[in-house]
Parts: structure tokens; sequence; C-alpha cells
């Protein structure tokens, strides 16, 4: 179940940017699992992993190999995906069962073992299957193609139910830059940091902390500020690389504006489409708060109403029951919130205002704003000039039971 059509958009190849997909057979036998990233010499990168303390050994791992490479000047030159196994709260052998994945893939591509990088996504406390990874590294390395992307959104999935892809392509100077990404995420979503998992990349020639800006602004446009049940995963990793192999040069103003407009319209693209493919969703709700003193408060109301479980089987059943709104509103933990002050609609119809419900508020209009596939529950708290967006799902029979059954 999830919203909207959910075709893959057209996935424009990054110059000095290729991938592969292989199947490793890790949970299920002949299903495309493994995925390859093969970035050229002197292509830069900048990351974002999760703040969940009991982060994964790939994400240990990932961040060791960075630091790495910063320090010896070499640069990532692989990205290695599995799913199916998350390789989390494994200790140390899944630190060495991650080193040894990157090994392998690294000798393969005559490279040193630090110029890898491990992801991983799936069950929670198994052990990593090591042999079918690495006798599948062989094949699924020789099908490294620019043109990969498509089918390595497919083998990044786990309980998603569509691939998750997003393409620009801008002119500076008459020269084209591309800008393409995928994402996989379908549960444990909200994020403290990105998303589940997410690849971007663009040929455009961009400095390691340039690139490491562009990346942290967009995540804060995007990845941030989407939740399905308010669970932050131990795994959640994004990464965004430029090759330098498109011959634009970009000036300080413009031109890297465009090409920051375009990095963050992949990544909101792809952080909406996680919500669309939300675990059992069947709605996608926009909540936006506006007239916050700062951004802080803004969030605070807005993940409050994202997260409620009252206010998502609500949206669920499809019924206004507006009055878990404000008790969301109200528990959000503002100070000094003068309720009489604060507005709230249900797409255009104003449902709540001077501490109840509006004059003009019928149960009529409110049960048609409901019915719709997508929805925006709007907030102005009167209190300043700050206003934030979150996006979210509501809370079906089919969430409970995909995560009753993930590990059946």
């Amino acid at each position: 179940m999830a919203v909207g059509s959910g075709e893959l958009a057209k996935l424009w190849p990054v110059k000095g940017f290729q991938l592969a997909t292989g199947c490793a057979g890790i949970k299920v036998a002949g299903r495309r699992d493994l995925v390859i990233m093969a970035l050229a010499e002197g292509a830069e990168i900048a990351t974002v992993f999760t703040r969940n303390a009991f982060c994964a050994a790939p994400v240990q791992l990932a961040k060791k190999h960075l630091a790495d490479t910063c320090r010896k000047s070499n640069g990532i030159r692989y990205l290695l995906t599995n799913t199916g196994n998350a390789n989390a709260g494994t200790g140390e052998q899944g630190l060495k069962d991650a080193l040894q994945t990157c090994a392998s893939l690294a000798a393969i591509g005559a490279v040193d073992v630090e110029q890898v990088m491990p992801f991983s996504t799936g069950v929670i406390g198994e052990p990593l299957p090591i042999e079918p990874i690495l006798a599948a590294l062989p094949t699924t390395f020789t099908a490294l193609d620019e043109n990969g992307w498509a089918a390595a959104a497919e083998g990044i999935l786990t309980t998603d139910t569509r691939a998750k892809g997003a393409s620009r392509q801008i002119d500076i100077n008459g020269e084209t830059v591309t800008v393409t990404g995928i994402a996989k995420g379908a549960g444990m979503i909200r994020p403290d940091m990105a998303t589940m998992l997410g690849y971007v990349a663009t040929d455009a020639r961009c400095a390691r902390h340039d690139l490491q800006a562009i990346l942290n602004a967009a995540v804060n446009k995007s990845f941030n500020r989407i939740t399905i049940d308010g669970d932050t995963s131990t795994n959640d990793s994004l990464v965004l690389v430029a090759t330098g192999q498109s011959p634009a040069v970009l000036d300080d103003g413009a031109d890297r504006a465009r090409l920051v407009e375009a990095v963050e319209q992949v990544c909101i693209e792809l952080a909406q489409a996680i919500v669309r493919d939300g675990e059992g969703a069947t709605k996608f709700v926009t909540v936006a708060v506006a007239g916050g003193a700062s951004v802080a408060e803004c969030l605070q109301v807005a993940y409050t109403v994202a997260d409620s479980p009252l206010v998502k089987t609500a949206l669920f059943a499809s019924d206004p029951n507006w009055g878990r709104i404000l008790a969301a509103i109200g528990r959000a933990g503002v100070d000094s919130l003068n309720v009489d002050d604060v507005k709230v609609w249900l797409d255009d119809v104003l449902i709540a205002e001077r501490g109840g419900r509006a004059a003009s508020y019928t149960e009529q209009a409110g049960q048609q704003v409901m019915n719709q596939e997508e929805l925006s529950i709007r907030i102005d708290l009167a209190r300043g000039d700050v206003s934030e967006t979150v996006w979210t799902t509501d809370l079906s029979y089919d969430y409970i039971r995909i995560n009753a059954e993930y590990r059946t």
C-alpha cells in the first residue's frame, strides 16, 4: 500500500559514477540485494549518518574509512550496499564482517581497503552472511555502468513497495550538470539526520567542504522533515558525491545557487517518496506550522502532530476528528502558548480558532478534505514569523502487520 502512482522518474546518468546490482540471496533467493557504486578518481564525497547510539557496524566503518581517506588524500572509490541484513547490534564480529566485504571489493577494484565504504539495511541483531556476499561481488562488479541507477534503486529496497529516484539537469554556461539520486526507506522513519539509505551524485566540480555544506542544507529541507513512525534507524546514511566530470565551471554566485537548488529538489523528492511509500500508508500528509517564534518550536509542534498515534489513526479512518489535532498542539510543550490565537486548517478549511471550533466549520467540509489521498494540516501559532513543514503518513492496520511479520 502506498500513495501516488510510484512510477520511477527518468534517472539521468552521472559522468564518473557507475552502479551495478547483483544477487547474493541474503534473505530471499534470487533477489537483487547487493549494489556496488564506483566513483571516478578524484571525486569528492559528503555524508550524513544516523545519530542513533547503537549505530551499525557499516556506519562505524564508513566513518572510519572516510576519515582515513581524508588523511591519506586517496579518496573513496567504491560504495558497497547489502540489503536483507543490517549488520547492526552485532558487536566486534559485525565490524570484522563489514571490513571483510570492503577488503574483498577493494581487491577486485585494485584500491586500498579504506577506499570502500560499506552500507547495510535489513534485520537488526543477526550476523551478516559473509559467504554469499563475497561470492556475488566479482560478477556484480563486472556489471558496473553509468546507466545502472534504476536497477540499483530496486536493489537497495527492503520493506519498500517501490523504487525511489529523482533527477535534475541544469545548464551552466552552455554545459549540462546532472544531479541524480536514489533512496530507500518505508519504516523506522523519523531520521535524526537523513533517510534510511540515500545516494545522490552530481558531475559538478565541488570542493569537499562546500559539498558538505550543500548536503547539510539539503538534508534540513528534506530528509530531516519527514516522519512515518517516529523511529530513527541504526543504519541511516546519506551520501552526496561530486565526480567533477562535467566541463562546467561554477562561480560562487548564481551557478552555485542553481546547483544547491537542484540538490535540494532531488532530496525533497526522494524524502517525499519515502513518506508516500511508508509502511501501510494510505495518506500523504503535509503538516505546515507558521507563526512560530523559532524553528525549534515550529518543528516541535509539527512533529507532535505528525507522530501522534491518535491523529494518524484518524487520518487512516478519514475521520475529521480535529480535537485530536488540538490536543497534540497543546501537548507539544510550547512555552506560554496562547490557544486563543492559534488557528488550524485542513487544506483551506478553517477548523479551529479562538480556542475551539471555527464558527464557519462544517463536518461536511472537513470530511471532504479527509477523504483525499493527499491533504495538509496547517497551523498558525501567531507567535512570530518562522514557519516549518513536515511530511508524514497515516497509521494503518498494514503498518502493524508488516512490522509484526518482519522477521517471519
